[in-house]
């Protein structure tokens, strides 16, 4: 059974900094292609950035580009989003799911998400 556990969300002041996390269970995490998505306050779901299988690349959405890193530690079947310099439009609950892109990503993985708020 696809198990991913987000973590790592809170409140922090506009330009603040967090580093989410997920960890992966019930596949084989290291041979899958990985994103983090969010959902703003009262809008659909916007990708928001992904990472090949070993790490071979990286790609972001154009809001978050320059701000956000992804990483992945496959020895820890654990996925990270770096964000830095945060913005209140960064206010959202993020998942974690399989897939690279935007056209990619796994639905079905959407699940409990880790909120982020970010006071101006």
């Amino acid at each position: 059974q696809v198990q991913l556990v987000e973590s790592g969300g809170a409140l922090v002041q506009s330009g603040g900094s967090l580093k989410l996390s997920c960890i992966a269970s019930g596949f084989a995490f290291p041979i899958y292609d990985m994103s983090w998505i969010r959902r703003p306050p009262g809008k659909g779901l916007e990708w928001v950035s992904g990472i090949r299988s070993g790490s071979t690349s990286t790609m972001y959405a154009d809001s978050v580009k320059g701000r956000f890193t992804i990483s992945r530690d496959d020895a820890k079947n654990t996925l990270y989003l770096q964000m830095n310099n945060l913005k209140p439009e960064d206010t959202a609950v993020y998942y974690c799911a399989r897939g690279r892109s935007e056209s990619t990503y796994y639905d079905a993985d959407i699940d409990r998400g880790t909120q982020v708020t970010v006071s101006s």
